[in-house]
């Protein structure tokens, strides 16, 4: 076979593709306890710093250990005690039918299904419930949102943090829902009214703190209108009847038990 020949050629090309290829294979498996890991780990950072417990150099593990994590029914507002929250996966869940719905109702957060469970997270501080943090999600201008949302369990209606963990907005405008300056408006702001009613409000422009109902607005982000929009739509969805509505009335009455 002559050194140049084009079948010589082809078959050195294979030999790379199936090298390369299990190359790829083995180091996808080796790795991939390794990347369960870290994203568990980095799933808990989140959570912590929505709870404002998390900063540099905080024993993630440790601080984790104040928080207790359950799975509630959308529908009942109840716990499922029979999933584990640790193996409970919402996204996997949004995609099956039997473990999701769709609704029109979610055409405010942007989104077409959503698993009929959700992991909630209550953080402890001895004896009492702290905080509450809900998992939340939607439609920004490019890419959809995933962050937590933090609520004090005092009156299930202050804001204590809400984090984004995963989205792929434009860096600089969108992205800014990133910017810790940005994330620390939502510090003390006010989910509902005294009737109830979701009024946490993502405004244009910036608030101005002696207006009337100040305590529900925050500043919108800086040339992003519509991931300002998707932040204020996803907000209202979740925390409406159709969202954890119905599992914070019961939190209200009953205690998180």
């Amino acid at each position: 076979m002559p050194r140049d020949s084009i079948s010589k050629t082809f078959t050195v090309a294979l030999l790379l593709c199936v090298a390369c290829s299990v190359l790829v294979s083995s180091a996808a498996v080796v790795l991939r306890p390794i990347q369960n890991v870290n994203k568990a780990l980095d799933k808990k950072r989140n959570i912590l710093t929505a709870a404002g417990l998390y900063s540099e150099g905080t024993d993630i593990d440790a601080a984790y250990q104040s928080i207790d994590a359950k799975v509630v029914d959308f529908s009942t507002g109840e716990y499922v005690e029979e999933i584990d929250p640790a193996a409970y996966d919402a996204r996997r869940a949004a995609i099956d039918p039997a473990t999701s719905q769709e609704t029109s109702d979610l055409e405010r957060a942007g989104i077409k299904r959503r698993a009929k469970r959700a992991s909630v997270y209550l953080v402890r501080k001895g004896d009492r419930l702290d905080k509450v943090i809900l998992p939340v999600h939607g439609k920004g201008l490019w890419s959809t949102l995933y962050g937590f949302l933090a609520l004090d369990a005092a009156d299930l209606t202050t804001i204590k943090g809400l984090v984004f963990y995963e989205h792929a907005e434009t860096p600089g405008l969108g992205g800014e829902v990133d910017n810790p300056t940005w994330k620390a408006l939502w510090n003390g702001k006010q989910a509902f009214d005294g009737t109830g009613k979701v009024r946490i409000s993502v405004m244009k422009g910036r608030v101005d703190p002696a207006d009337k109902g100040a305590e529900f607005k925050v500043d919108g982000l800086s040339g992003a209108t519509i991931t300002s929009r998707g932040v204020h739509n996803m907000l209202h969805y979740w925390l409406s009847a159709d969202g954890y509505g119905p599992y914070l009335a019961k939190l209200k009455t009953q205690g998180a038990a």
